[in-house]
């Protein structure tokens, strides 16, 4: 590698001056790309705890050395304006490169131009909120309008897919009884309401001749939508995260509030889901893990929430985690193997969002974004050692084996002997391909 790119392959290489690490026993793979992360985000009456700064040190840490951050565009706000603020806030703080998605709460007919802006700017996905109303949520009109602009520019729309009008009845009626707790965060997000919204973001995409990516699919039920799209040939793609395939909705049922740190959207579900999303990803009817990393502090943040579920932030950490929750209940437990580790972890979100062969894969000419992982290492999870500005973690006490030993972003040697070297900002703004 020199000059932040990987220059040659091969066998017995030499080089004057070259830093050489050694990775006998060892297996080298791509820097990972997490295409969900929301950083120093503005969310349910406070701000997320990890900054670009925080959240990337964790990231890279974990073996993830690009992500795909989400901007907020406020009702009535340019998207070029929306866009700057975010610049400001990663510039000069990030320590692995970074790319935007755009989230869009309004869209009348004179701003569609700016998503065609948006794409000349490297900006290339659109993010819109099917729940949450009253807050991110758009109806229907919009989606379908910024659909039909991305069957035309080359954008992917991304879609957080749930019943928003089904769930806030259902949240009330909870709130009228009395049922106050975490775990009515769960039973008022039923999977049916995730799985509505996917099958009507599907048939809104096949009419606009748009691609659409699901985040955060937790469910059999939204799976099986995504599954027949996929059979009908559309263009259709769906990520999972570590929280769905590892953990389950006896989170929610801790004593006295714990439960609250569980408290995210989708939430946990029953445990039989995860079999049937490890075989989605099996089967590339999922075809990224991303993190969807938005954390909130237990201790005064999530509190925000302590006689109200609804009032709880919705989001949980995850961005150091990744790699090693997915080779330990996947590869290690046979559910996978390691190619497709990379796949979901790197190329195919390099593929999906316009990074590719820049990123997601050890090429000449690509960027040098190396992790070297080793298989035989163990580790437990805990809040004490982890990088994420958080005050627990949604694995603590979770035995994982399989850890980063040394992760280069650019050339730069981020991580070696398994710790943080303690370079921190150097991460650069990626201009995306569309479509």
């Amino acid at each position: 590698m020199d000059d932040g790119k990987i220059r040659t392959i091969g066998i017995d290489l030499s080089a004057d001056d070259a830093k050489t690490i050694d990775a006998t026993g060892k297996y080298v793979i791509p820097g990972g790309i997490d295409p969900h992360t929301h950083l120093d985000f503005p969310f349910g009456g406070t701000v997320s705890s990890d900054d670009f700064s925080t959240g990337t040190i964790a990231a890279a840490v974990g073996g993830t050395t690009t992500i795909v951050d989400f901007v907020v565009q406020q009702p009535g706000q340019s998207l070029t304006e929306a866009l700057e603020i975010w610049h400001q806030k990663a510039g000069g703080q990030a320590a692995v490169d970074y790319g935007f998605h755009m989230i869009i709460r309004d869209l009348p007919d004179s701003r569609l131009p700016e998503m065609d802006e948006m794409v000349r700017q490297g900006v290339t996905s659109f993010k819109m909120f099917m729940a949450y109303r009253g807050a991110v949520m758009v109806d229907d009109d919009t989606i379908f309008k910024a659909m039909v602009r991305a069957a035309d520019n080359g954008a992917m729309i991304c879609l957080h897919a749930e019943h928003g009008h089904m769930i806030d009845v259902l949240v009330q009626e909870a709130l009228a009884k009395g049922d106050t707790a975490p775990r009515f965060h769960a039973s008022t997000r039923p999977p049916i309401t995730e799985a509505e919204a996917t099958h009507r973001a599907i048939r809104m995409a096949e009419v606009a001749g748009a691609p659409v990516y699901f985040v955060h699919l937790s469910c059999t039920e939204a799976l099986e939508e995504v599954q027949a799209a996929r059979s009908r040939r559309n263009y259709v793609y769906a990520e999972t995260c570590p929280h769905y395939l590892t953990l389950d909705n006896s989170m929610y049922d801790q004593e006295g509030f714990e439960g609250a740190k569980y408290v995210l959207t989708p939430p946990l579900r029953d445990k039989w889901h995860q079999e049937e999303l490890w075989q989605g990803l099996r089967r590339n009817d999922l075809q990224v893990v991303s993190t969807d990393h938005c954390a909130f502090r237990f201790s005064d943040q999530k509190t925000l929430g302590v006689n109200d579920f609804s009032k709880i932030p919705n989001g949980g950490p995850g961005i150091e985690n990744r790699l090693s929750l997915i080779y330990t209940n996947g590869v290690v437990s046979g559910l996978m193997d390691m190619n497709r580790l990379v796949e979901v972890f790197a190329t195919t979100p390099a593929k999906l969002f316009g990074l590719f062969p820049r990123k997601g894969t050890i090429a000449v000419e690509s960027d040098a974004d190396i992790v070297v992982f080793d298989p035989d290492a163990e580790t437990v999870i805990s809040a004490q050692t982890h990088h994420m500005n958080i005050d627990y973690n949604l694995y603590e006490g979770m035995t994982v084996k399989g850890v980063p030993e040394a992760v280069i972003a650019n050339g730069r040697v981020l991580v070696e002997g398994g710790k943080y070297t303690g370079i921190s900002a150097g991460g650069r703004f990626l201009k995306r391909s569309p479509q």
